[in-house]
């Protein structure tokens, strides 16, 4: 299974594969004929293998099966939709694009954006009544592509930017058998198999909704729901719907859904998991508590980036053992510490995370700096700082351009937060750095109260005193409604005391 049109082949022909609210399902029969014909469609445009077509779809199952389908026989280049014009322009024309697919009687910028361009613009229609997923593509021919057909295991299946927190967003080219392996790990690690329903969540331009929340299960003949997007007030209705075994998010998500998890009891009993998954970005333990009580199922939490084509690392369903706290035990890939000289640390010491595997991507895209910097011995250093157990579980201590130096003194912003959550009155907190004339750096706090609790920036500090030596305690503390977050729902500390005007 090292492209996805073998991975597609997995699913019986009558077998339910995509579905959504208030629409008749999909089956693989019928996603199976999309794909050929969507690849075919694009063949008679002049779009072929390695040709770059964005995607500026609203979340839902037309962008689910139109990322499968352009993937299968062109590079799929999946845009957040709620882009603005002048970023439209930074990826269209970053990426080399050949087309832009965007929906009947959009209005997106990306349309005037790829005009100016000279990107070929090809409409996605949905016929009333069609079945949920169910596409024909319309655009003009942009000549004859050099290699048609279905794509081949080192054809580049998708490309996406890395987040560019601190620097211009990099292209990571993903192939075929990058992304294949990717799904495959995943499947392996959460026993995937056609009984399983997903009920998808997450938005569909980034590599954690796209591979373990649509293309795992599917590489596994297994259904997925298809939403328009993370609703709070809709999970639970979706749910009963849907009648799901699993649902995958950020742990941002499962915190919205605890919030609302005490007047759905029914709904919950009625449809009992067997599993949650989390990941994107560290889970604290007592949340990870608070859902397994809640939906009684166990939460498996993963660690993954773009440039392994998700997953790296993934605790283990029961009965192996599951350690909040950890994101698990090599989850695909091989997994490493290393210290700054490129050795390979021992368990218990702290150093880098490293990879390497099928799922790894060969490198950033025209970047040689950046490839310089990211590879040493062919092991992909993840800008991560963890460490290994004698059992061989990993954890994250911080992400290494987020530890706070404040005057010399460094501070896990992960560990402050850890302490801010056992606090009865937090419901959420990001611990970040905010810059400072003389330490270099100082520790600074957003924090999001539980309802109907109250607390003061002093009886916190104090409370956080009690845990954590001084120079950890954050000075300024901000409570507010809710948590700034990016577009994939992640926490981002880095530019956060920016974006809250505390430089």
């Amino acid at each position: 299974m090292d492209t996805f049109d073998s991975i597609l082949k997995t699913g019986a022909d009558n077998a339910e594969a995509i579905a959504a609210p208030g629409r008749p399902a999909l089956s693989y029969a019928g996603l199976r004929q999309l794909v050929a014909d969507t690849v075919a469609s694009l063949n008679a445009m002049g779009i072929g293998r390695n040709d770059r077509v964005g995607i500026v779809l609203s979340n839902g199952p037309e962008m689910a099966t139109a990322f499968m389908a352009v993937a299968a026989g062109t590079t799929s280049a999946p845009l957040n939709p709620a882009y603005r014009g002048e970023e439209f322009e930074f990826y269209l024309s970053d990426l080399h694009a050949k087309a832009l697919i965007v929906e009947q009687g959009s209005t997106s910028p990306a349309i005037e954006v790829a005009k100016k361009l000279g990107v070929a613009i090809v409409e996605l229609r949905v016929a009333e009544g069609a079945p949920a997923g169910q596409f024909t593509l319309h655009g003009s021919t942009v000549g004859a592509p050099t290699h048609g057909g279905m794509a081949q295991p080192d054809d580049v299946a998708l490309v996406l930017h890395t987040s560019g927190t601190t620097s211009r967003p990099k292209i990571v080219p993903l192939s075929q058998r990058n992304v294949c392996a990717s799904a495959r790990h995943i499947r392996e690690t959460l026993h995937f198999s056609p009984q399983d329903r997903g009920l998808n969540i997450m938005p569909l331009f980034h590599i954690h909704g796209l591979i373990a929340a649509m293309l795992a299960p599917i590489s596994a003949g297994a259904s997925v729901f298809c939403t328009p997007g993370f609703d709070a007030l809709k999970f639970f209705g979706w749910m009963d719907e849907a009648k799901p075994t699993f649902y995958s998010a950020v742990p941002t998500m499962h915190q919205a859904i605890l919030t609302r998890a005490s007047r759905n009891a029914d709904v919950i009993a009625r449809n009992p998991l067997r599993f949650i998954r989390s990941s994107s970005s560290s889970i604290p333990p007592q949340v990870i508590a608070e859902l397994e009580a809640t939906f009684k199922a166990p939460l498996v939490e993963a660690y993954g980036m773009t440039e392994a084509a998700h997953q790296m690392a993934s605790n283990p369903l029961p009965p192996k053992a599951r350690k909040p706290g950890s994101v698990g035990l090599p989850g695909g890939p091989d997994v490493e510490i290393m210290d700054e000289a490129g050795n390979i640390l021992p368990f218990g010491e702290v150093g880098e995370i490293v990879i390497r595997g099928p799922n790894v991507t060969a490198g950033y895209e025209n970047n040689d700096k950046a490839n310089a910097e990211a590879f040493t011995h062919g092991w992909f250093r993840t800008g991560d700082q963890g460490v290994k157990d004698q059992d061989g579980y990993i954890s994250l201590t911080g992400r290494l351009k987020e530890i706070i130096n404040r005057g010399g003194e460094k501070i896990s912003p992960r560990e402050v937060d850890e302490v801010f959550m056992d606090h009865p009155a937090v419901q959420q907190v990001v611990t970040f750095a905010i810059p400072h004339p003389k330490l270099g750096e100082e520790v600074g706090a957003v924090v999001v109260l539980r309802e109907g609790q109250a607390a003061t920036d002093k009886e916190l500090q104090q409370f956080l005193a009690t845990r954590l030596a001084d120079f950890k305690v954050p000075k300024k503390i901000l409570f507010m409604d809710e948590i700034p977050k990016g577009a994939t729902g992640k926490l981002q500390r880095i530019g956060l005391a920016q974006k809250l005007g505390l430089v």
